[in-house]
């Protein structure tokens, strides 16, 4: 209820039944309403009163043609206001537009007000409009009030467009906003800067896992084809990307054709390591999700998703799973197609056979809800999901949640809370591999435009991280699977990935090579995923959820495979580990050491892991069917020397007859045991002791 009225005197008694005497409040006898008819202006305004009312007019207009159009019929309703500033009508109108239609929308409250205390029946919706005002400005008291009051005026049969449904959600909505502004996260949330944010809108920024890219969402006029959306009356939609270098965010550039086109492009999802992006394409309206390919430093041509991904309907938000076997989007099917309720989110299975998307299904009444779902994107991590909602307990319009996909199920949705989410539409966020660092756009009022990306700092302990060596991801090669490889570290978040990156490089002639990489889980041999360095650079990024036992496998043409082990324990927090892979050709005297051959521990008998290592070396030698090998097996210092040396040969003895039992002849391999005495790391840490267990591969002819 409206309190702040300054002039309360015997006076406004004499005018109570003029209509001065307000609901809530007394009206000022210099504020009386004053619409917009001939007979309440002198002769000597006619031209001004007709100039006002042809504005007037315009915004209408423009106001018909929907929200889009807001912004501009606002423009004209002022210049009308200056004319006459008290008209309730008018006061009505723009305060609306301050609301729907504006970046500044607690604007629209001194105007409600005024209109409201100009004419307590200036439009049944007027309580409504000030409780979304409140609202958003955080006065959820106030705003409970007017929803309050808007419900009892609509239960006495007063016409309105507006749901009591609706209302009473929007009441529990401040509920739940006076609820999380007493515990808020500890984060910091600041402007990118002008760098990255500019005078126009910016927004969807999406990110490579370890944060070395960013592609962003922006209406610059130098927008491809420079033009004008009619509906909205700005720029067209364009990609921008940025990278980081030393620490900084380089000067964005705009996308080159054929990303952008002359209609709306917008970022929807940058795979994990940045070689996959997903855009937003209109398709007059139809709205579709679109791939592209990195191909060395080009993108290719936008290819749209197939029709399990694109339906009829509107596909606005996508992400990839961290290993890009699934598919998550958001689609406004309706439900004898699946729906809940508005815009629902939706999973696909990538099918290998078939080289497309499989059948979609919806994720369920956990995650989508009958209002809006939307701008979802799926962690690295493997497991957790964030996604905007109008649904579940938001603040107002959409807040950002998260929900964990562990046991075949989806836990219950967690809102971010505040200051990450406010009583307005919070939308577009993303989180960088590590967990420490996310993105989102935001209107805030040291914004440089009409909304820009802000970085969010999420605060962990004190207490400094602890980090091992790289080598420590190096699992024991002759040592049982179980070992513990990853010491525990200090936790600063609940993120437990490692992202694993670098360069493939040609062992002597260090240029870059595009290599095919696998990534199996050792403990059923199941693909995890698959990869290929970039054509030009060579450069690749994995990630690797906590709690595997990883096998790494690549292969390029006319090289060797080269094969790492990473057995990262559940416990084990965010790593971020830098490799170059050196291939080496296939020629005599190249030597690789088998990663993923795996015995227990004092024993030679293989192990079941190392079935997918034995199958690439198998076809090794059945692609190259003139070389001859030696297999070689080796210890750390640990045990006696007899001992050692028997133990490294019976173990190579296992994978020659494991070769020959698959129909390599005899003649084409031999096996020799080394012990301890051909260490290539010290024996003095255990680290190094890994290192010398091992299996090697050498081409002893060719």
């Amino acid at each position: 209820m409206i309190t702040h009225i300054k002039y309360i005197t015997l006076v406004c008694c004499i005018f109570a039944g003029s209509g001065i005497f307000a609901q809530g409040g007394f009206q000022s006898q210099y504020e009386q309403n004053k619409e917009f008819i001939k007979d309440n202006f002198p002769k000597e305004q006619k031209a001004q009163f007709k100039e006002a009312l042809k504005e007037i007019e315009m915004g209408d207009e423009l106001m018909l043609l929907g929200k889009g159009r807001y912004k501009d019929a606002l423009k004209h309703y002022m210049e009308a206001n200056k004319f006459n500033p008290n008209s309730a009508t008018l006061n009505y109108k723009i305060g609306k537009c301050y609301l729907i239609g504006h970046i500044y929308k607690i604007k629209s409250i001194s105007y409600l007000e005024k209109a409201f205390r100009l004419n307590n029946n200036v439009d049944p919706e007027v309580h409504y409009l000030l409780g979304q005002a409140y609202q958003i400005n955080s006065e959820w008291d106030k705003a409970i009030e007017e929803y309050n009051v808007f419900l009892r005026m609509a239960s006495t049969g007063q016409s309105t467009r507006v749901s009591r449904t609706t209302v009473n959600k929007k009441i529990q909505e401040c509920n739940y906003g006076k609820e999380l502004v007493q515990k808020p996260v500890r984060v910091f949330i600041d402007n990118l800067g002008d760098v990255i944010n500019s005078k126009y809108a910016e927004y969807g920024a999406i990110i490579s896992a370890d944060e070395s890219v960013m592609i962003f969402t922006s209406r610059r006029a130098n927008t491809t084809g420079g033009g004008i959306d009619p509906n909205i009356n700005q720029f067209y939609e364009d990609l921008y990307v940025s990278y980081k270098v030393g620490g900084e965010w380089t000067v964005p550039k705009n996308m080159p054709t054929p990303i952008n086109t002359d209609g709306h492009d917008a970022a929807v999802n940058l795979s994990p390591d940045g070689q996959k992006l997903l855009i937003y394409v209109d398709d007059k309206g139809d709205g579709n999700i679109y791939e592209c390919t990195l191909q060395g430093e080009t993108w290719s041509k936008p290819k749209r998703l197939y029709k399990t991904v694109n339906s009829p309907h509107h596909e606005s938000s996508a992400s990839y799973s961290f290993n890009g076997k699934y598919l998550y989007f958001v689609s406004n099917r309706p439900e004898l197609e699946g729906g809940i309720g508005g815009r629902d989110i939706y999973r696909a299975r990538w099918n290998d056979e078939k080289s497309r998307w499989g059948e979609a299904y919806n994720l369920g009444p956990t995650i989508n809800t009958k209002l809006d779902e939307e701008s979802i994107f799926m962690h690295p991590d493997g497991k957790t999901l964030y996604f905007s909602s109008q649904g579940h307990n938001s603040m107002g319009g959409h807040d950002i949640f998260k929900t964990l996909y562990e046991n075949g199920k989806w836990s219950k949705p967690e809102n971010l809370g505040y200051p990450i989410n406010s009583p307005d539409d919070d939308v577009f966020f993303v989180l960088s591999g590590s967990g420490r660092n996310g993105y989102y756009s935001s209107f805030k009022t040291d914004g440089a435009g009409e909304k820009d990306i802000y970085k969010i700092t999420f605060l962990g302990p004190e207490k400094p991280v602890q980090l091992n060596t790289e080598d420590n991801l190096l699992a024991s090669l002759t040592a049982p699977v179980k070992e513990t490889v990853i010491e525990p570290t200090v936790e600063i978040s609940k993120v437990r990935l490692t992202i694993l990156k670098g360069f493939f490089k040609d062992k002597e002639t260090l240029d870059p090579i595009v290599a095919a990489i696998e990534i199996i889980n050792n403990a059923d041999g199941s693909i995890v995923s698959n990869f290929t360095s970039n054509s030009s650079t060579g450069k690749y990024l994995v990630s690797l959820p906590s709690g595997k036992n990883y096998g790494l496998a690549a292969k390029a043409e006319g090289y060797l495979f080269h094969s790492e082990n990473f057995n990262i324990p559940l416990e084990a927090a965010f790593m971020e580990v830098h490799k170059d892979i050196f291939m080496k050709k296939i020629k005599v005297g190249e030597t690789i050491v088998l990663r993923n051959i795996f015995f227990d521990y004092g024993k030679h008998t293989l192990r079941p892991e190392s079935t997918y290592e034995l199958e690439r070396v198998l076809k090794i030698m059945v692609d190259n069917p003139t070389i001859k090998v030696e297999i070689s097996g080796h210890t750390d210092n640990r045990g006696s020397d007899s001992f050692n040396q028997k133990l490294s040969g019976n173990r190579a003895k296992s994978v020659v007859d494991h070769l020959i039992g698959k129909g390599i002849p005899s003649a084409r391999l031999i096996y020799a045991g080394y012990g301890e005495t051909q260490p290539i790391d010290t024996n003095d840490t255990e680290e190094g002791r890994q290192l010398n267990r091992r299996t090697e591969f050498k081409i002893l002819e060719k």
